[in-house]
């Protein structure tokens, strides 16, 4: 029935369309007029077509089974237990424990939760006794457990290895091998949040992935990656979607079976100090485009996360706004969502094509970590944020309440729990560390000194 219907209609050619577009356009340039260009170097056309556009590109993504996962920082045992316990009845389906300290019982913390979900443990040092405890802890008790291990994202943000190259390295091929709760975990969200452009975040994230595929014995291991999304809709949708064919593809060369997971939580980077609630439409978008690019576990950011210390309101927001997401708009509905979207499947597969092209040069350049301590991939994320910057500073990049329709009787030096902005604290490091930076941070410095001046 619907072949016949479409039979009915006289199939139109892309180069029929392009023709009938320059007639409109009555003299008009088309390329000036209609195609615009990316950070990334990607022209955009007004129109896809089937039979100029369409490359199918086979990225199987299992929407229907997305997780709403909820952060929780564990620094009090008995607070971190309790907040669980309301987040699980809550909605939430994943939790996704942040420790910072090896002296907290992490075992004593799992005793007090529900075996029924899963928790996902990241630490801020790298300790294989402890990990070996949790590990064999959660297996002998039916917890079900992953222990995220990163000890690269702790080189790339500190600067610093926790003890130095080999001995990190040598501990993380150890904690691996205890058992298959213990997983490689790619944290790519500080490549975003500094600023570095799709295709960097794309090369950077393999390369990052290739340099546990070389140095470390995997098997079975889980690969965790995590990335930063941003409000750019369908091309986070292709970036997704590129993100795990890339890593799929390079993940098979090493003839391992070790299956990719992709986590999810909208960018700081476009996030504002000033008119906050419009964070709140930004990072609604944000996890509509890790939905439908296929992200197994999306974590969403708090409108006030940059300037409020948890809380339970900031918290239940994001939280419902995954769950309305899930369980009023659908979005768990259909897998592959975006198969067969012709502008998608472009993008995808151009964003693809330079992340390998670029990937293959930092290989080239002996790895990601080789090319961290030479500057080379600072270097590029700072001439990528700056290009971001100056669009931003001239009005081409728009966040609405900051740079453009900004509300002047809208203060918050009152509000401020936390320091919204870069901290500057010079010391001695391996490598540069790679500073995550907000769009509007120098428009938001400048208006509280303005608001402390006129207090004055």
């Amino acid at each position: 029935m619907t072949n016949q219907l479409f039979e009915e209609f006289e199939k139109v050619s892309s180069k029929a369309w392009k023709n009938q577009i320059q007639f409109e356009l009555k003299g008009a340039d088309y390329n000036e007029t209609l195609v615009w260009e990316s950070l990334e170097g990607i022209k955009v056309k007004p129109f896809y077509h089937n039979d100029a556009d369409h490359r199918p590109i086979p990225v199987q993504t299992s929407t229907s089974h997305f997780n709403i996962v909820q952060r929780v920082y564990v620094f009090d045992i008995e607070r971190s237990i309790a907040k669980t316990l309301d987040t699980l009845n809550r909605g939430a389906e994943v939790i996704y424990f942040t420790i910072d300290n090896p002296s907290i019982d992490a075992t004593e913390l799992l005793t007090a939760l529900p075996k029924t979900h899963q928790y996902f443990f990241v630490f801020n040092f790298l300790d294989t006794a402890y990990t070996r405890k949790l590990s064999t802890y959660a297996t002998s008790n039916g917890y079900q457990i992953t222990i995220l291990l990163d000890p690269i994202h702790q080189l790339t943000t500190d600067g610093n290895w926790y003890t130095n190259l080999n001995s990190d390295l040598s501990n993380l091929n150890e904690c691996v091998g205890i058992a298959n709760n213990v997983a490689i975990h790619v944290d790519a969200t500080v490549y975003q949040n500094a600023g570095a452009n799709m295709t960097q975040q794309l090369a950077y994230a393999l390369a990052h992935l290739n340099e546990y595929l070389n140095r470390v014995e995997l098997k079975n291991t889980p690969i965790y990656i995590e990335t930063a999304v941003g409000t750019n809709y369908f091309f986070e949708i292709a970036k997704l979607r590129a993100l795990r064919l890339l890593a799929e593809l390079v993940t098979k060369e090493y003839n391992t079976d070790a299956k990719i997971h992709i986590i999810a939580i909208p960018t700081k980077r476009n996030k504002t100090l000033y008119d906050y609630n419009v964070n709140m439409l930004r990072t609604t978008t944000e996890c509509m485009s890790a939905v439908l690019g296929g992200a197994d576990l999306i974590s969403n950011l708090a409108y006030d996360a940059i300037y409020h210390k948890e809380n339970e309101f900031g918290d239940r927001i994001s939280r419902n706004q995954l769950l309305i997401l899930k369980q009023e708009s659908y979005f768990d509905a259909v897998d592959n969502p975006a198969e067969g979207a012709y502008y998608i499947e472009s993008l995808t597969a151009q964003l693809a094509e330079k992340a390998l092209e670029l990937f293959k040069s930092i290989e080239k350049a002996d790895g990601l970590i080789t090319s961290l301590i030479e500057g080379t991939i600072q270097k590029k994320i700072n001439e990528s944020a700056q290009k971001e910057q100056e669009l931003f500073n001239n009005g081409k990049e728009v966040l609405l309440g900051t740079n453009k329709y900004p509300n002047p009787q809208d203060v918050m030096s009152h509000d401020l729990e936390l320091f919204p902005f870069v901290k500057q604290n010079p010391r001695k490091t391996l490598i540069v560390p790679i500073i995550e930076k907000r769009l509007a941070e120098s428009y938001e410095q400048n208006r509280l000194e303005e608001e402390k001046s006129t207090k004055q």
